[in-house]
């Protein structure tokens, strides 16, 4: 049971738009379900502000607002699966497509995205549909390391199936976590809005019967067109109906929104990070130094002055280091 299902189309009627906007919830968030007492582990989430939120960061247009929804939507589900508070996980595509390399990092619920090239434009596929596969590219790798707070990181990756994302997830969950998913991913555009996006992970849990996963299969044309089947009613009622006589339980809420944890400290650091050599050269240029954060845009001015302290700071920690050498 590895199935994706990835939808998003970049046209849709000024009436399905207010249909929309009247189902959105007041905030984004993931429902976390079971079925059948416990055999099947369900994830849903609704993630149209933060795709938004990213779009706008970003200024995408719709295919990559698109792709950039999907893998923010995909990494959240991740990301809401870890239990250490200061646990994180980042997923990389590199496909061979025009954006270059897309990264999303989830610390749980609240997420963050970039993209090499986030205005690529490309006409839709010969069905109308948003050629999310031909931006990212079809052939190339999807790596997910997830920071468990240990010496090293958990690294997964496999190769990409589609580009579409969603099916390089469920590959993902298959090949290098051994355990059978579907996934579906959706963003609805309209021109530069986000109008509804979402996903589906479901998981049949060891000892699940094979005739609970063939029911889940039969049913996985039902929400393979989540980010539409969202402009008509909330994410709850539309799980309601998917899963009905399936024993379905809501277990829980989790709020998902776009942030990003950049800050002058942290920027400080990664100048430090460059030694002593690489510091001294921007003093010697004497223009200070500028740094802009990938996921939100923030732009860092640090001095010449201000970049001979941080100097100072790196030569005593490589002091520090050569004394515990010793």
């Amino acid at each position: 049971m590895a199935c994706g299902c990835d939808e998003s189309d970049g046209r849709i009627t000024e009436e399905r738009m207010k249909e929309a906007e009247e189902t959105m919830a007041d905030r984004d968030e993931m429902l976390h379900l079971d079925l059948y007492g416990g055999q099947v582990r369900v994830m849903a989430c609704d993630t149209t502000r933060t795709v938004q939120r990213c779009a706008d960061l970003h200024a995408t247009t719709p295919v990559c607002a698109a792709a950039m929804g999907r893998l923010l939507t995909g990494t959240a589900m991740l990301g809401l699966m870890m239990k250490g508070e200061k646990e994180n996980v980042t997923v990389t595509l590199k496909g061979d497509g025009p954006m270059g390399t897309l990264v999303a990092v989830a610390d749980h619920g609240l997420v963050r995205a970039c993209a090499d090239h986030p205005a690529v434009d490309l006409p839709p596929r010969p069905d109308g549909k948003l050629d999310v596969g031909g931006a990212v590219g079809r052939h190339g790798r999807m790596t997910v390391v997830k920071d468990l707070g240990l010496k090293e990181n958990y690294i997964g990756q496999c190769e990409l199936v589609s580009g579409e994302i969603a099916m390089d997830f469920a590959n993902y969950f298959t090949v290098s976590e051994q355990q059978p998913s579907l996934v579906a991913l959706g963003v609805l555009t309209s021109g530069n809005a986000v109008l509804t996006a979402g996903g589906l992970l479901i998981q049949p849990l060891p000892g699940c019967p094979e005739e609970v996963i063939d029911q889940l299969e039969l049913r996985s044309p039902m929400f393979a067109e989540i980010s539409r089947e969202m402009t008509f009613a909330p994410l709850e009622e539309l799980c309601e109906g998917w899963f009905r006589g399936m024993d379905m339980r809501l277990l829980s809420r989790e709020e998902i929104r776009y942030e990003c944890t950049c800050s002058r400290e942290r920027m400080e650091r990664a100048l430090i990070s460059l030694g002593r050599g690489d510091l001294q050269s921007l003093i010697d240029e004497d223009q200070g130094a500028e740094l802009q954060c990938h996921f939100c845009n923030s732009r860092y001015f640090f001095t010449t002055e201000q970049l001979r302290t941080l100097k100072r700071e790196a030569e005593e920690k490589a002091n520090e280091h050569a004394d515990h050498q010793l």
